[in-house]
């Protein structure tokens, strides 16, 4: 599994937590920055994660700002892509099992590294649960189709 990862300054730190724990555990990744603390705009390191999960070039995707929230927002705007800010184990689990999204999101300030890693841990190996879930990701992708020009 290849996974897109991406920060603002907000996330470097925890973004090199997560790089470590990839490596470790086996996972080819991709990183699409940042890579100093300089102030940057987290857009521009989410859409490249984001497009490179859409078109498959990575399997999913896990990006990190200071709260999550911001990043998460851009790389939802990518039609294809389920970003889910997460910060706690259950919300992780649930967005594979029924939402089958493929971009998880995280911010610095909120969440701990072990925290981070038990939840990427569940994301990267929950599978999506399909049956009554996959009629709903699929309305979700009507939405897409309708707004996405």
């Amino acid at each position: 599994m290849k996974i897109a990862v991406a920060c603002d300054h907000g996330g470097l730190e925890l973004k090199k937590v997560l790089l470590q724990y990839l490596k470790e555990h086996g996972y080819e990744y991709q990183d699409f920055g940042a890579y100093t603390s300089d102030s940057c705009d987290y857009p521009d390191f989410a859409l490249p994660a984001a497009e490179a999960v859409a078109c498959g070039k990575c399997d999913r995707g896990i990006v990190i700002c200071s709260t999550g929230i911001g990043i998460s927002i851009a790389a939802n705007k990518v039609k294809g892509i389920r970003c889910a800010h997460c910060h706690d184990t259950y919300s992780a689990k649930y967005t594979r099992l029924h939402n089958d999204a493929n971009m998880l999101a995280f911010g610095q300030k909120i969440i701990g590294e072990g925290l981070m890693l038990e939840i990427v841990e569940l994301f990267l190996n929950t599978e999506f649960e399909g049956g009554r879930h996959q009629r709903r990701v699929d309305k979700i992708s009507a939405i897409e189709d309708k707004y996405f020009k």
